[in-house]
């Protein structure tokens, strides 16, 4: 005997919550420092985490991610850059079962300690 799965109600999911994903996932990556502000005049005042280093957009079920790292002096940016690529389209998927369209990284800076 086997029954249908019936869901109690919908869930409903806030873009903040996949800004926090996209964000805590990228700087889990070892090679980045840090995010950078997302650059751009009067239309980035309007855009969600904008200031986060991380621009997201929603478009047919799809998540369009654009982020803005700092990265760590030493690491092979074209590595670290497909590392947070992979981590970021992974913890978007598991978490909230949403598609990932594209993750484009934008390196803003190298981040070099005293001595470098």
């Amino acid at each position: 005997m086997t029954e249908e799965y019936r869901s109690p109600g919908k869930t409903t999911l806030a873009p903040d919550v996949l800004l926090t994903i996209a964000r805590m996932a990228a700087l889990g990556v070892e090679g980045v420092a840090r995010l950078a502000s997302v650059p751009g005049g009067f239309d980035r005042l309007f855009r969600r985490g904008a200031d986060d280093g991380v621009r997201l957009t929603v478009e047919d079920g799809l998540v369009y991610i654009e982020l803005y790292l700092v990265l760590k002096s030493g690491y092979n940016v074209r590595e670290v850059s497909r590392n947070v690529q992979t981590q970021v389209a992974r913890a978007i998927s598991e978490m909230v079962g949403m598609e990932v369209g594209h993750v484009n990284i934008h390196i803003e800076d190298i981040e070099y300690q005293a001595g470098e």
